[in-house]
């Protein structure tokens, strides 16, 4: 059978996630690609047949959304163009991790698909949100990728159609050991604003991963380090503790590995604001940003000695085998279920 994976490039997580999936969904017949966004520091390890700049959210220096940059990269011509343009008929499967122009092709030209993902999961009313709900926000993660499927990845099973997050081969098979540093992954800050607040913290170490820097660079108590995902692997594996943004991947593989995990969600975002809320319901410490009242936060997480942690009951082989499975309610004959033995493990 042919499948078109499309992957939103905004961030890292939905790449990371790629990554593991396509070995096993490669069983089930030819995968095409098609990469979408224009925001992302890691490379997706495979052939890409199609790309595009997509709908890109991008970042000020202080950890909220630049809407002025979002809003000027914005281009209706250029999306109705590859919206019209992208062969989504051509193939037996659409499988859309959160990526728009996609879902807009398949509206067009009335061809099933299957959301796939993290944010498939917001489609279900008994996912945590903020107390207080953001009507754009909801109206993003319930239009942004439509869908006429949608099999969702969350912290918990929230609802019926909701697995485990996709974890790492490399975190899965790895052995966490603490070697006493922070590892520091937030993405949406600058070098500057994130020294700021780390350095007088000086009983403690820190690994921070950087957009800006080329090579490891020391400053004083921190460490700046490019991101790339053997080195951040091997950092987070190797961690005391980590501060990083609500997103998804990130903390799933943290609590994963039963590491201490302060959550800072990128401001005006409002999955991360959702994430944070099932965060905060697990027990992980949330802050609403890096400013004066950081520093006696972070020394009173550091002391707490209860951490919180997260079972896997699917392996990503398993997860992959569900999918496809449950996609087959759809087109029921083309799809060659090659390893239903795995479907529940």
């Amino acid at each position: 059978m042919k499948i078109l994976y499309s992957v939103q490039a905004t961030g890292n997580g939905h790449i990371s996630r790629a990554m593991e999936i396509l070995p096993y969904l490669e069983r089930y017949g030819k995968v095409d690609i098609f990469l979408s966004g224009a925001n992302n520091s890691l490379e997706l390890d495979a052939s890409v047949k199609y790309r595009s700049k997509g709908l890109s959210l991008f970042y000020t220096n202080g950890g909220g959304l630049n809407y002025g940059e979002t809003v000027r990269q914005f281009a209706p011509l250029r999306i109705m163009k590859e919206v019209k343009e992208l062969p989504v008929e051509k193939y037996d499967l659409v499988l859309n991790d959160f990526e728009s122009i996609t879902s807009l092709a398949c509206a067009y030209k009335k061809v099933p698909s299957v959301n796939f993902g993290h944010q498939a999961s917001f489609i279900s009313p008994k996912v945590p949100r903020p107390q207080r709900k953001e009507w754009m926000g909801e109206w993003i993660l319930r239009n942004y990728a439509r869908a006429t499927q949608y099999i969702g990845l969350h912290f918990s099973q929230y609802d019926d159609f909701i697995l485990p997050p996709v974890i790492k081969r490399q975190i899965l098979q790895s052995e966490p050991v603490d070697k006493g540093h922070v590892t520091v992954y937030l993405s949406s800050f600058s070098d500057a604003t994130v020294s700021r607040h780390l350095s007088p913290l000086k009983d403690h170490f820190f690994q921070v991963f950087s957009k800006e820097v080329k090579q490891p660079v020391q400053q004083g108590n921190i460490l700046f380090i490019p991101v790339g995902k053997n080195a951040f692997n091997k950092s987070l594996i190797n961690c005391k503790a980590i501060v990083t943004g609500a997103g998804f991947e990130t903390p799933a593989e943290a609590l994963y590995l039963g590491k201490k995990l302060l959550a800072i969600p990128i401001r005006g975002q409002y999955e991360q604001d959702c994430n944070a809320a099932a965060l905060k319901k697990m027990g992980v410490p949330v802050v609403p940003a890096l400013n004066a009242d950081f520093a006696g936060i972070f020394q009173q997480w550091m002391e707490r000695k209860k951490r919180t942690g997260l079972s896997l009951d699917y392996s990503t082989e398993s997860i992959v085998s569900y999918l496809m499975h449950n996609c087959t309610e759809q087109k029921k004959n083309t799809l060659d279920l090659l390893y239903p033995e795995f479907v529940f493990n």
